[in-house]
């Protein structure tokens, strides 16, 4: 009877835990849908943000502004987006393992390599294994806005023309769908504006235009708009694989708790019915004892 019991009890658990794991699909479903519409619209401004600092910088030379010049590179800042919370499967897991494995790797490459870390689960990483971290940045993803974005891109902009940075990268991960993220990185700066033969065919478009005021003027305020867009770009890409990855583990979690129930179930019923054949035993051992 104990073992009976038992089971129900941890029945009655998987039910409780199942009504929380579906109101959570549920609500990271009403959220990817928003931070889906937000990245969507924010790819294409991303985009001409881009196009339009390509065709200014190609008319320039590279020593015209300090973002577009590049040195050796002996110090290496990386910007790595996380989530502050979990239950979103091998969202964040993936990540900093990646990140982990690619710090190794460029070790020998790099005299210094310096963590910037935004998410509260990417730090709690980096700590536990003794890994410095230069910067964090918590609670940004709950509430994100462009103000987040600004303040990253300042930091990163100051460290990287004060010399503390030659070069600066991103890991985050990308959205591709809702069960689809995927870990990229990225060099933010010295900005690479001809990485691409779009890119290439934009800037060679042969059309002359009049800048007023200079091109020069024009890219002191255009290049770290440009960085700070690219960020908060990267922000909402790495809110909507969050939203995405936390959706389909809960799914998941649903549907394993509906197959944990019904072999509960039978586990129950078997345990049931071999108490009741026992007694039914002891019953019939009985009376046949007392006719003896």
């Amino acid at each position: 009877m104990a073992n009976l019991r038992a089971i129900r009890k941890r029945i009655s658990s998987v039910k409780s835990t199942q009504q929380i794991t579906r109101a959570m699909k549920m609500v990271s479903a009403a959220k990817l849908r928003r931070a889906q519409e937000a990245i969507v619209a924010a790819r294409p401004y991303a985009r001409k943000m881009r196009e339009v600092a390509l065709s200014v910088a190609s008319r320039v030379d590279s020593s015209a502004h300090p973002l577009l010049g590049s040195r050796e590179v002996k110090r290496l800042a990386l910007l790595v987006i996380t989530s502050d919370r979990g239950l979103c499967g091998s969202f964040n897991a993936g990540l900093t393992r990646y990140v982990q494995r690619y710090i190794v790797e460029q070790q020998a490459t790099y005299e210094k390599i310096a963590l910037f870390v935004v998410g509260r689960k990417g730090r709690d990483f980096f700590r536990r294994r003794g890994i410095s971290i230069h910067k964090e940045y918590m609670g940004v993803l709950g509430t994100i806005g462009r103000w987040h974005a600004e303040t990253i891109a300042s930091e990163l902009l100051e460290g990287f023309v004060g010399g503390e940075f030659d070069e600066v990268r991103v890991i985050y991960n990308e959205f591709r769908s809702a069960i689809s993220q995927v870990a990229q990185v990225e060099r933010l700066l010295p900005l690479a504006l001809k990485t691409s033969e779009e890119d290439q065919d934009t800037s060679a478009s042969g059309v002359e235009y009049l800048y007023e005021p200079d091109k020069v003027k024009i890219l002191e305020l255009l290049l770290p708009k440009y960085v700070e867009t690219d960020i908060f770009r990267v922000l909402l890409e790495s809110v909507a694989g969050e939203h995405g990855a936390r959706m389909t583990a809960m799914d998941s979690a649903t549907n394993n708790s509906v197959d944990m129930i019904a072999r509960l179930t039978l586990q129950m019923n078997r345990a049931r019915q071999a108490t009741i054949t026992t007694e039914l035993t002891e019953i019939v051992s009985g009376a046949e004892a007392l006719k003896g």
